[in-house]
């Protein structure tokens, strides 16, 4: 089987399971439902739940029993967006090619709107059965990934620098946070789910940071060279917020090669784990070859 087909196929469970979940709950105001719905299934990568689901398989598990994990991730990180994309943050009017969700809704609506979507994840993830240590072990990876020490840590450091030039040592820390560390959470708590090993983790660990990092810098490429129609939002917003990124610290070329160093890093950090890598090593060249 390909690893497009592969990958479709994994996009497509996380749907459906997102979908069924997602259905209207009685008490729900409709505006708060539809909003929660526009984002969430605006089109995008699924790649963190798509993570899930591999470091699951990838030690030894199935895809299926990783399907809550790898949706409470998706809805965590759509949250993210819809309160990225507010005019208090990037003030972003595009995303995924249709209009952001405060752009559609109004402003308190796409607030609650990720709210909603971040407490659901958790509440899908203590709906699990059997909550065992293993699985507590997972939500706190999770948690603690897209808290303050994570992803909302990260979100801090990019309020706190705009219009002023970092240090690349600043920049890898925002971004080992703002997005790597969702990443690199994701892959984990599949593998936590599967029962890994504590070598089997570490090694995923270094996996996912090296990923996300990779990941951000392609997407600072993008931002400078991408297509906006195949974007999906506007090109060139970085240089036009003053933003600090790996482009323009590195330039053009040297991003290129610091993506091209991560990806062979990357990939020998799933050495010993054999065949069963094969996906994972397939999709980091996906995510470093992307158009969008």
């Amino acid at each position: 089987m390909s690893f497009d087909t592969v990958l479709n196929e994994k996009k497509q469970l996380v749907d459906s399971y997102l979908r069924r979940y997602m259905k209207r709950k009685e008490g729900v105001p409709e505006i708060i439902h539809e909003s929660m719905e526009y984002s969430l299934f605006a089109g995008g990568k699924r790649l963190r739940p798509i993570l899930t689901m591999a470091g699951c398989e990838i030690c030894g598990g199935e895809a299926a029993q990783a399907m809550p994990f790898a949706c409470a991730v998706e809805m965590i990180h759509t949250y993210s967006l819809i309160h990225d994309d507010l005019p208090a943050m990037d003030n972003d009017d595009y995303r995924r090619g249709k209009p952001t969700n405060h752009r559609m809704f109004g402003e308190g609506i796409a607030v609650l709107a990720g709210d909603g979507l971040l407490n659901s994840a958790y509440e899908l993830l203590l709906n699990i059965t059997p909550l065992d240590e293993r699985a507590i072990r997972a939500i706190r990876v999770i948690a603690r990934a897209s808290g303050a020490e994570g992803m909302i840590g990260g979100q801090v450091l990019d309020l706190e620098n705009e219009e002023r030039q970092v240090t690349i040592q600043v920049l890898n820390d925002m971004h080992s946070r703002k997005t790597g560390a969702l990443i690199c959470a994701s892959l984990l708590a599949g593998a936590l789910n599967a029962g890994c090993s504590e070598e089997e983790y570490l090694k995923l660990q270094d996996f996912g940071n090296k990923l996300g990092l990779a990941f951000q810098i392609q997407d600072d490429i993008l931002d400078v060279i991408g297509d906006q129609k195949v974007m999906g939002k506007d090109i060139g917003s970085d240089a036009v917020k003053n933003k600090s990124t790996y482009v323009s610290l590195l330039g053009l070329d040297g991003s290129k090669t610091v993506v091209k160093k991560l990806v062979g890093e990357t990939k020998s950090c799933l050495e010993g784990f054999g065949d069963r890598a094969r996906f994972l090593i397939q999709l980091t060249d996906y995510l470093v070859e992307r158009e969008y």
